[in-house]
């Protein structure tokens, strides 16, 4: 997914975009990229002690075969080194830690926190219930709309998985503020529809993305 670091120049157009889209609408929209949802560090010290403790018995089978012999002692102290030389690299090297965390987990954490940055954000707190959050983690590959109540229940779940596998491939070919740009026109199509612009409409939420 994405690597370069989201510009100053990108910023501004991800910002006009989400005014340009609620100039014509009561919704609000609201971005936020997280680098990672987790640190990863105890379920990744879970698998990689699975798989040391997996690798010492195949070695132990290995020796056995090979008619060899090694003192218990001498065995478990070699256990421990091990797991202790994984736990040293994982602690000091943060981005090793996910490659060891299934991805339903890490879908798991991405989802949490797009939650937690819905409500946080008091997305959820617009006069009509119409704040929709776009959200992307990027250590997870992983993409997000989350959409109020009000909205909500006048768009199909549909409408918000192509908005988030078009995000997700401009990720993949490393153009997040493309996708984001398009994803917010696309949201703010859908809010148009649903929610056209009234008189005396007032922006509620700040127009900007939000790096986390």
């Amino acid at each position: 997914m994405a690597t370069r670091p989201i510009s100053a120049e990108d910023h501004d157009r991800i910002a006009e975009a989400i005014r340009a889209a609620e100039l014509k609408t009561d919704g609000e929209i609201y971005c936020v990229v997280a680098r990672a949802s987790d640190g990863y560090f105890f379920p990744a010290a879970f698998t990689t002690t699975i798989g040391v403790f997996v690798a010492s018995l195949a070695v132990a089978y290995g020796l056995e075969a090979w008619w060899l012999s090694i003192r218990l002692p001498h065995f478990v102290l070699a256990q421990a080194l091990a797991l202790a030389s994984v736990l040293v690299l994982l602690w000091f090297l943060p981005t090793l830690r996910i490659h060891f965390v299934p991805r339903r987990l890490r879908y798991q954490a991405a989802h949490a926190n797009a939650m937690k940055q819905f409500l946080a954000r008091n997305v959820h707190r617009t006069s009509a219930r119409t704040g929709v959050l776009i959200f992307v983690s990027v250590a997870e590959r992983y993409a997000e709309v989350v959409a109020d109540s009000g909205i909500d229940a006048k768009v199909g779940q549909h409408v918000w998985d192509g908005v988030v596998g078009d995000l997700t491939r401009h990720a993949g070919d490393d153009r997040l503020a493309d996708g984001f740009v398009k994803a917010i026109g696309t949201v703010g199509a859908v809010l148009a529809e649903h929610f056209p612009v009234t008189e005396g409409d007032t922006n509620e939420l700040d127009d900007h993305l939000v790096e986390i």
